[in-house]
């Protein structure tokens, strides 16, 4: 017994000491290490009606500030031609009549509401954390699971209680994928910008014609040996 008390604390001696002697390597690094930003999360695009919500939200922060009060506005044609260029600056029409605009046809006398859409695609990613709780769901239905497996006479009611738990949480779940898209409104009076916002998206990869400049794509020319 006095042997084991002797040598419990040179072990943790030990330890501390090699904590301590790895914490001054790493201090003492000749460049900057790399840095995750906090949690936080960002939507994604995956339905026309994802559109219409962005088209809701600035409509409404366009009526609210208070540089655009009582002021004309007239939505321009976006400078790209897509689909969701077509079908933003037409839900944007309709929910700025909607809280009371006043939209005009034509840019005589009136502010002139911009948009456009810039696509962004990674090229390599690095290691990007699983969803808060994805973990500690996972784990959880596990060990739930292994609980009807001793009790329930079914084997296959365990699946049961793991799938609850995993139900439970993966509504809110959406895949993150490599490319995104920047979308900004911007309320432009002669040479003064009254009003502009930014937003960022996830979309799906196979979606992202329905941001691209469609006049911008090559035509293709069939060629046959036939005449």
């Amino acid at each position: 017994m006095p042997y084991r008390l002797f040598t419990r604390p040179r072990i943790l001696l030990a330890l501390l000491g090699a904590a301590l002697l790895g914490g001054c390597g790493f201090n003492n690094t000749q460049v900057p290490m790399a840095a995750t930003y906090p949690y936080s999360e960002q939507r994604k695009m995956q339905a026309a009606h994802h559109w219409e919500v962005l088209a809701a939200y600035e409509a409404e922060r366009i009526m609210r500030s208070a540089r655009l009060e009582g002021q004309p506005l007239f939505v321009s044609q976006a400078s790209q031609d897509s689909p969701f260029a077509r079908g933003f600056g037409s839900m944007l029409v309709t929910h700025l009549v909607a809280n009371g605009a006043l939209v005009r046809t034509d840019p005589i006398g009136a502010a002139q509401v911009d948009y456009q859409v810039q696509v962004v695609e990674h090229d390599d990613r690095d290691f990007i954390r699983p969803p808060r709780g994805a973990l500690t769901t996972i784990a959880t239905g596990i060990a739930v699971a292994t609980w009807p497996i001793n009790h329930w006479s079914e084997p296959a009611l365990a699946l049961v209680p793991a799938a609850a738990g995993v139900d439970a949480f993966s509504g809110g779940w959406a895949g993150v994928t490599d490319k995104e898209v920047i979308i900004t409104t911007q309320v432009i009076d002669v040479n003064r910008v009254l009003y502009s916002s930014s937003n960022v998206y996830y979309i799906n990869p196979e979606d992202e014609a329905h941001y691209r400049d469609e006049s911008t794509f090559l035509k293709t020319i069939p060629i046959t040996n036939r005449w």
